[in-house]
Order: structure tokens, then C-alpha cells, then sequence
């Protein structure tokens, strides 16, 4: 009987560096460009699943005393609504206050003096009038009025997106109570894996309670201060300073620029250098000495990478990317670098001070060398 020969088998070829990463960059360039186009729908949707995350471990001590799933679930549920409701009140009450501040300092004429002294004080330091002109269209009450317009369309936008995060978070929450079984399901095969997710979710929570924490002394020293040196309106900048702090890196730059505004429009030269004053002892003493400090304990990122991460995401996906650029950036390596051992250096670079080479194997002539030592201490 004679067999027929076995097929040759194709040699195993494997993909040169160069062309994978040229595949990474083409697939992400494409993953990246259809999360663009559904942005609206995918930033709804990554704030309900970072809610749900912070809320899940809530469950915890329920389930340690007895309650029923469904009441557990319902408790997380609720837990996330407060949030999102204390998200809109805030948002509500900073876009209100701040419209009908313009309005009124539009119609007092307050703002059109200002100018004129403005431009006034340019001409006479040698500036000419196209130069003084674009320095005072900052200050000008049409642009003012915009902004302020641009910022009620952008809290309703804000307000929508909430109304469909209300949505998700029910049955994410629903989800989430299921997925905590995957541990003793699939932990023999999958552990790695849920262990990666687990450790992503624990650098989330940690990252939103480092911000909510420092968020809310730098928000109560800013307001307190801003009332003080007779700032109008303090409590709006300081939901600004709250809101602006989740922001890595530019967010003091984005909570200072309106009140400064503001401040020398009702007091001058002096106010807005007390309110400058003030923003950069306390914003820059909390928010770049020591809160970077307990943030990169949290997630492990480098202060270049948060910084990109900014605005890449907010490219991407709108206002919502500003807020959520940190847990998408930890989304991003779990997903492409964690997990494979060749990504380890990239992995460092990024920030993360696990990610470290395994021990290098010792050289065959070191490994002889090593038995025969064995071999001698046996005889």
C-alpha cells in the first residue's frame, strides 16, 4: 500500500517591524476615522460606560450584606443619576449665569468703555490700530454675546448627551452586575485578560477621585477668593475651576481666561492682576506641584502623553474628549500594547512603571558553567 506524501507545509513568514507597524497605524487610522463620524453617538456612550465603572464598586458592600441583585443594580443606577444630575445643575447654572452676566454688562455699557480704554492704552504703548484692534475684538460685545451663545448651544448639546447617557447607564449597570461573574467562569482561560480590564477599571476610578478631590478645594479656594476681591458671579468660575480641573494640563489655562476677562472689565489693570494672582498660587501650586504627583500614581501616564491625549480626543469626539481623554488614552494601550511582550518599551514610554523587560536568559556557555558547579556540589 503506498501513501501518498504528506503536503509540504508553507514556511512560517513573519511580518517584518516596519510592516506592522505600518498595519497598527492603517487599522487605527480606520477604527479612529468611523469613531470620528459616530462621535455623537460613541461620546454618550464611553461617559455612561466611565459612570457605571466609578459607581460599580458600590455593589460591593450590598452584595456583602444580603441584597438582591436587582437592588443592587437599582442602587449603582441611582448612584450614577445623582452624578449626572449634579453634572447638568452644574452645567445649567454656569451657562445661565454667565449669559445673563454678559447681557447685563452689555446693556450697561460697562463693556464698550472697557474697550475704548483698552485700545486707548495699546495705541499710546506704539501699537498700531490693526494690532490694537485684534487685542481688543477679545473684549468687544458682539464676541462676548457669541461666546456666550456658543456656550448655551454647547450646555443644550451637553444636556442631550445626557439624556442618552440616562439611557446607557440602565443597561450597562444591568450588564455590569452579569460581568462580575467572569472572574470564576473564565479565569482559567481568560485571566489575564479580565485582569488587564480590572486594572483599567481600578485607574479610571482612581483618576476621577484624585480630579473630583482636588477639583473641589481648587473650586472652593478660587470661589472664596473671587468673592472676596468683588468678582462678579464667583460661583460660576468656580463650577469652571471644578469643571475645568478634569482636564489634564490646560485646564487652568481654560478656567482662568473668563474670570480674568471679567475681572478687568469691572475693576482694571489691579483686579486682573489679583484674580492672576490668585488662579496661579493656588491652580498652580494644587494642580501642577501635587495633584500630577497622585494622578500618575493613579494611571501612569506621561505629562506628554495626558497633554496630547487632550486634544487628540477632543478632535475626535467634541467637548466630551477634553474629560474623557484619560480613560480613553488607558483604553487605547490595554487594547494595542497590553498583553504583548514585543510593546513592552512602548508601554515605559507611555508611563507605565510596570512595564518592565523580563529578566534576559543566561547564554548557553553560562548555563554549562552552571551545571557543572551543580554536578560538582552533588559528588
Amino acid at each position: 500500500m503506498t501513501t501518498s506524501p504528506a503536503p509540504e507545509r508553507a514556511p512560517d513568514r513573519m511580518l517584518s517591524p516596519s510592516l506592522r507597524v505600518l498595519l497598527v497605524l492603517a487599522a487605527s487610522a480606520v477604527t479612529l476615522a468611523g469613531v470620528y463620524f459616530v462621535r455623537d453617538l460613541f461620546g454618550p456612550i464611553a461617559l455612561a460606560i466611565v459612570i457605571v465603572v466609578i459607581c460599580e464598586p458600590l455593589r460591593r458592600p450590598l452584595d456583602r450584606r444580603g441584597w438582591p441583585q436587582w437592588a443592587s443594580t437599582t442602587a449603582v443606577i441611582v448612584v450614577a443619576y445623582l452624578i449626572l444630575l449634579a453634572m447638568g445643575a452644574l452645567l445649567w447654572l454656569a451657562g445661565t449665569q454667565f449669559a445673563r452676566l454678559i447681557g447685563d454688562l452689555v446693556s450697561e455699557g460697562g463693556l464698550a468703555n472697557t474697550v475704548d480704554e483698552f485700545v486707548g492704552l495699546l495705541q499710546s504703548l506704539g501699537l498700531d490700530e490693526e494690532a490694537s484692534g485684534a487685542a481688543a475684538s477679545v473684549l468687544d460685545p458682539t464676541t462676548l454675546l457669541g461666546i456666550a451663545r456658543s456656550l448655551g448651544s454647547t450646555v443644550l448639546g451637553v444636556a442631550t448627551a445626557l439624556f442618552f447617557v440616562c439611557a446607557y447607564i440602565i443597561f450597562m449597570a444591568v450588564d455590569a452586575a452579569r460581568y462580575r461573574q467572569a472572574p470564576s467562569i473564565f479565569g482559567a482561560t481568560k485571566g489575564a485578560v479580565i485582569a488587564r480590564i480590572s486594572h483599567l477599571n481600578t485607574g479610571i476610578r482612581r483618576y476621577y477621585i484624585v480630579n473630583a478631590t482636588f477639583g473641589a478645594i481648587v473650586a472652593i479656594i478660587d470661589g472664596l477668593a473671587l468673592w472676596w476681591m468683588g468678582v462678579p458671579a464667583p460661583v460660576v468660575w468656580a463650577i469652571l475651576a471644578f469643571v475645568t480641573n478634569f482636564i489634564p494640563n490646560i485646564g487652568f489655562v481654560l478656567g482662568l481666561i473668563p474670570p480674568a476677562i471679567l475681572a478687568f472689565v469691572v475693576g482694571g489693570w489691579p483686579l486682573l492682576l489679583g484674580v492672576i494672582a490668585v488662579y496661579c498660587v493656588v491652580n498652580v501650586v494644587l494642580q501642577v506641584l501635587v495633584q500630577p504627583k497622585f494622578v500618575s500614581d493613579a494611571v501612569d501616564l506621561s505629562l506628554t502623553l495626558s497633554f496630547f491625549s487632550v486634544i487628540f480626543w477632543t478632535f475626535i469626539i467634541g467637548p466630551l474628549g477634553a474629560i474623557l481623554s484619560i480613560p480613553l488614552t488607558l483604553l487605547a494601550r490595554t487594547l494595542v500594547l497590553e498583553g504583548d511582550p514585543d510593546t513592552t518599551w512602548l508601554r515605559w514610554i507611555s508611563g507605565d512603571r510596570t512595564a518592565v523587560p523580563p529578566d534576559p536568559e543566561p547564554a548557553p556557555a553560562d548555563r554549562s558553567r552552571r551545571r557543572r558547579r551543580r554536578n560538582r556540589r552533588h559528588v
